[in-house]
Protein backbone atom coordinates (compact mmCIF):
# COMPACT_ATOMS: atom_id res chain seq x y z
CA UNK A 1 0.00 0.00 0.00
CA UNK A 2 1.61 3.55 -0.89
CA UNK A 3 0.90 6.76 1.14
CA UNK A 4 -1.10 8.60 -1.00
CA UNK A 5 -2.96 12.47 0.07
CA UNK A 6 -6.70 12.42 0.27
CA UNK A 7 -6.59 16.37 -0.20
CA UNK A 8 -4.08 18.84 -0.27
CA UNK A 9 -3.97 22.28 0.98
CA UNK A 10 -1.85 25.40 -0.14
CA UNK A 11 0.87 25.97 2.95
CA UNK A 12 0.40 28.45 5.47
CA UNK A 13 3.99 29.37 6.36
CA UNK A 14 2.76 31.95 8.75
CA UNK A 15 1.39 28.99 11.16
CA UNK A 16 2.62 26.79 13.22
CA UNK A 17 1.93 22.81 12.16
CA UNK A 18 0.08 19.84 14.17
CA UNK A 19 0.29 16.73 12.56
CA UNK A 20 -2.07 14.00 14.07
CA UNK A 21 -1.66 10.20 13.71
CA UNK A 22 -5.13 8.25 15.06
CA UNK A 23 -6.19 5.09 14.09
CA UNK A 24 -9.76 4.90 15.01
CA UNK A 25 -12.49 7.46 15.06
CA UNK A 26 -10.62 10.25 16.03
CA UNK A 27 -12.69 12.22 17.89
CA UNK A 28 -9.61 13.28 20.01
CA UNK A 29 -8.72 14.37 16.31
CA UNK A 30 -12.12 16.29 15.60
CA UNK A 31 -11.53 18.34 19.06
CA UNK A 32 -7.94 19.48 17.35
CA UNK A 33 -9.71 20.22 13.89
CA UNK A 34 -12.09 21.99 15.84
CA UNK A 35 -10.37 23.85 18.15
CA UNK A 36 -8.03 24.60 15.60
CA UNK A 37 -9.96 25.63 12.48
CA UNK A 38 -9.92 29.32 12.36
CA UNK A 39 -6.84 29.84 15.36
CA UNK A 40 -4.58 32.99 13.91
CA UNK A 41 -1.16 30.84 14.46
CA UNK A 42 -1.87 27.19 14.76
CA UNK A 43 -3.26 24.61 12.30
CA UNK A 44 -3.89 21.04 11.94
CA UNK A 45 -1.85 20.51 8.37
CA UNK A 46 -2.33 16.61 8.24
CA UNK A 47 -3.55 13.37 9.78
CA UNK A 48 -1.85 9.72 9.07
CA UNK A 49 -3.53 6.57 9.44
CA UNK A 50 -2.48 2.75 9.91
CA UNK A 51 -6.43 1.89 9.11
CA UNK A 52 -8.49 2.44 6.23
CA UNK A 53 -11.86 2.43 7.68
CA UNK A 54 -10.63 4.60 10.76
CA UNK A 55 -13.31 7.33 10.77
CA UNK A 56 -10.66 10.02 11.90
CA UNK A 57 -9.50 10.01 7.79
CA UNK A 58 -13.38 11.16 7.02
CA UNK A 59 -13.00 14.06 10.18
CA UNK A 60 -9.64 15.25 8.07
CA UNK A 61 -11.55 15.05 5.02
CA UNK A 62 -14.42 17.23 6.41
CA UNK A 63 -12.05 20.25 7.28
CA UNK A 64 -9.94 20.12 4.40
CA UNK A 65 -7.00 18.36 6.44
CA UNK A 66 -5.32 16.22 4.24
CA UNK A 67 -5.73 12.90 5.10
CA UNK A 68 -2.77 10.26 4.93
CA UNK A 69 -2.97 6.50 4.89
CA UNK A 70 -0.15 3.67 5.24
CA UNK A 71 0.23 0.19 6.52
CA UNK A 72 3.01 -1.44 8.88
CA UNK A 73 4.81 -2.18 6.33
CA UNK A 74 6.07 0.89 5.03
CA UNK A 75 5.61 2.29 8.51
CA UNK A 76 8.49 0.16 10.12
CA UNK A 77 10.68 -0.52 7.05
CA UNK A 78 11.07 2.13 4.80
CA UNK A 79 11.25 6.13 5.13
CA UNK A 80 8.31 7.37 3.14
CA UNK A 81 6.17 8.37 6.01
CA UNK A 82 8.98 10.32 7.43
CA UNK A 83 9.47 11.82 4.38
CA UNK A 84 5.59 12.91 4.43
CA UNK A 85 5.30 13.61 7.99
CA UNK A 86 8.62 16.17 6.99
CA UNK A 87 6.46 17.74 3.65
CA UNK A 88 4.21 19.35 6.85
CA UNK A 89 7.35 21.03 8.76
CA UNK A 90 5.26 19.58 11.98
CA UNK A 91 5.96 21.16 14.87
CA UNK A 92 3.84 18.90 16.98
CA UNK A 93 3.24 15.21 16.55
CA UNK A 94 0.04 14.47 18.18
CA UNK A 95 -0.91 10.42 18.11
CA UNK A 96 -4.63 10.52 19.46
CA UNK A 97 -5.60 7.11 19.49
CA UNK A 98 -2.96 5.69 17.88
CA UNK A 99 -2.02 2.00 18.30
CA UNK A 100 1.57 1.25 16.79
CA UNK A 101 4.65 2.05 18.71
CA UNK A 102 6.02 4.78 17.21
CA UNK A 103 9.95 3.72 15.60
CA UNK A 104 12.92 5.39 16.35
CA UNK A 105 13.27 6.66 13.27
CA UNK A 106 10.46 9.50 14.01
CA UNK A 107 11.24 9.82 17.85
CA UNK A 108 15.02 10.89 15.80
CA UNK A 109 13.66 12.69 13.57
CA UNK A 110 11.11 15.23 15.85
CA UNK A 111 12.63 14.90 19.07
CA UNK A 112 10.28 16.52 21.85
CA UNK A 113 7.84 16.97 19.09
CA UNK A 114 5.47 13.92 19.93
CA UNK A 115 2.68 13.68 22.46
CA UNK A 116 0.54 10.67 23.33
CA UNK A 117 -2.96 10.83 24.95
CA UNK A 118 -3.86 7.92 27.38
CA UNK A 119 -7.07 7.50 29.01
CA UNK A 120 -5.87 6.74 32.38
CA UNK A 121 -3.60 7.52 35.44
CA UNK A 122 -0.07 6.12 34.22
CA UNK A 123 2.06 4.89 34.92
CA UNK A 124 -0.89 1.96 36.02
CA UNK A 125 -2.97 0.76 33.61
CA UNK A 126 -0.40 1.22 30.14
CA UNK A 127 1.31 -0.93 28.34
CA UNK A 128 0.73 -3.16 24.55
CA UNK A 129 -2.84 -3.84 24.50
CA UNK A 130 -3.88 -0.94 27.23
CA UNK A 131 -6.20 1.12 24.93
CA UNK A 132 -9.49 1.66 24.39
CA UNK A 133 -12.21 -0.01 26.65
CA UNK A 134 -9.13 -2.45 27.48
CA UNK A 135 -8.17 0.09 30.47
CA UNK A 136 -11.19 1.33 31.65
CA UNK A 137 -12.68 -2.51 32.42
CA UNK A 138 -8.62 -3.30 33.97
CA UNK A 139 -9.38 -0.08 35.70
CA UNK A 140 -12.81 -1.04 37.35
CA UNK A 141 -11.22 -4.47 38.02
CA UNK A 142 -8.95 -2.81 40.16
CA UNK A 143 -11.02 -1.20 42.08
CA UNK A 144 -9.63 1.63 41.83
CA UNK A 145 -11.43 5.16 43.05
CA UNK A 146 -10.69 7.44 40.46
CA UNK A 147 -9.10 7.54 36.81
CA UNK A 148 -8.16 9.80 34.43
CA UNK A 149 -6.07 11.14 31.44
CA UNK A 150 -2.52 11.30 30.65
CA UNK A 151 -0.90 13.46 28.35
CA UNK A 152 3.08 12.69 28.03
CA UNK A 153 5.70 12.97 25.70
CA UNK A 154 6.78 9.70 23.91
CA UNK A 155 10.11 7.21 23.68
CA UNK A 156 10.67 4.08 22.36
CA UNK A 157 7.89 2.39 24.67
CA UNK A 158 4.77 2.08 24.81
CA UNK A 159 2.69 4.79 27.49
CA UNK A 160 6.55 5.38 29.11
CA UNK A 161 7.19 9.12 28.03
CA UNK A 162 7.87 11.83 30.31
CA UNK A 163 4.13 13.34 31.64
CA UNK A 164 3.33 16.52 30.53
CA UNK A 165 -0.08 16.75 32.31
CA UNK A 166 -3.04 14.29 34.30
CA UNK A 167 -6.35 15.06 35.14
CA UNK A 168 -8.50 13.00 37.17
CA UNK A 169 -11.87 11.70 37.68
CA UNK A 170 -14.36 9.56 40.15
CA UNK A 171 -14.82 6.46 39.33
CA UNK A 172 -18.43 5.23 40.51
CA UNK A 173 -19.55 2.00 42.15
CA UNK A 174 -22.18 1.47 39.46
CA UNK A 175 -19.95 2.62 36.52
CA UNK A 176 -20.02 0.13 33.50
CA UNK A 177 -16.44 0.47 31.34
CA UNK A 178 -18.85 2.68 28.87
CA UNK A 179 -19.53 4.53 31.61
CA UNK A 180 -16.21 5.38 32.77
CA UNK A 181 -14.99 5.61 29.10
CA UNK A 182 -17.38 8.78 28.69
CA UNK A 183 -16.04 10.63 31.53
CA UNK A 184 -12.50 10.01 30.86
CA UNK A 185 -13.23 10.91 27.30
CA UNK A 186 -14.75 14.12 28.68
CA UNK A 187 -11.48 14.56 30.32
CA UNK A 188 -9.34 14.53 26.43
CA UNK A 189 -11.32 16.28 24.55
CA UNK A 190 -11.44 19.62 27.25
CA UNK A 191 -7.33 19.02 27.84
CA UNK A 192 -5.90 17.69 24.93
CA UNK A 193 -6.61 21.26 23.01
CA UNK A 194 -5.50 23.37 25.64
CA UNK A 195 -2.21 21.40 26.25
CA UNK A 196 -1.19 21.35 22.49
CA UNK A 197 -1.83 24.91 22.43
CA UNK A 198 0.15 25.80 25.38
CA UNK A 199 3.09 23.55 24.02
CA UNK A 200 2.96 25.81 20.68
CA UNK A 201 2.62 28.75 21.99
CA UNK A 202 5.35 28.75 24.30
CA UNK A 203 7.38 27.13 21.50
CA UNK A 204 8.89 25.00 23.96
CA UNK A 205 8.57 21.24 26.06
CA UNK A 206 7.17 22.60 29.25
CA UNK A 207 6.57 19.67 31.83
CA UNK A 208 4.08 18.84 34.62
CA UNK A 209 1.57 21.09 33.54
CA UNK A 210 -1.41 21.69 36.09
Amino acid sequence: MQLHFKLILLAQPDKKNIVIFASGSGSNAQRLLEHFEHHPGIRVAALFSNNPNAYALKRAETYQVPALLFNRDTFYNSDKVLEQVKSFNPDLIVLAGFLWLVPAYLLQAFPNKIINIHPALLPKYGGKGMHGQHVHAAVLAAGEPESGITIHSIDEEYDKGEFILQKRCPVLPTDTPEDLAARVLQLEHKYLPLVVERLLSEQEHPKNLR
